[in-house]
């Protein structure tokens, strides 16, 4: 390939500033569903050890409202999508202004 004369070097665009994939993005939102449903689960299991088995009524009312809380704000979380991009829309300007400038009676 030719390289052509008086025009500027195209720009190299890096990766790492690409976002993240939707596939991750949506692995770590399940990942962090799932554990936040396990914890609730694990309050629920531990309220009912508290108030039937220990007669720790506060505690295992305590554990009852976070088994109840929980899902809300599991299912927020998991709904919480990525970022979007940072940056600017930029226009970009055509290889060669010089031509499209010109009119076309003045090509000839």
């Amino acid at each position: 390939m030719r390289r052509r004369s008086g025009h500027p070097q195209d720009p190299v665009y890096s990766v790492t500033s690409a976002p993240e994939s939707l596939r991750d993005d949506q692995a770590e939102r399940m990942r962090r569903y799932l554990v936040s449903m396990g914890i609730r689960t694990v309050c629920f299991l531990l309220s009912v050890l508290a108030i039937v088995v220990l007669h720790w009524t506060l505690v295992g009312w305590i554990l009852v409202v976070g088994a109840v809380i929980l899902p809300y704000v599991a299912v927020v979380m998991a709904n919480a999508t990525r970022a979007r991009a940072v940056g600017t829309v930029a226009p970009v300007p055509p290889p060669d202004q010089r031509r499209i400038r010109e009119r076309p009676e003045d090509r000839q």
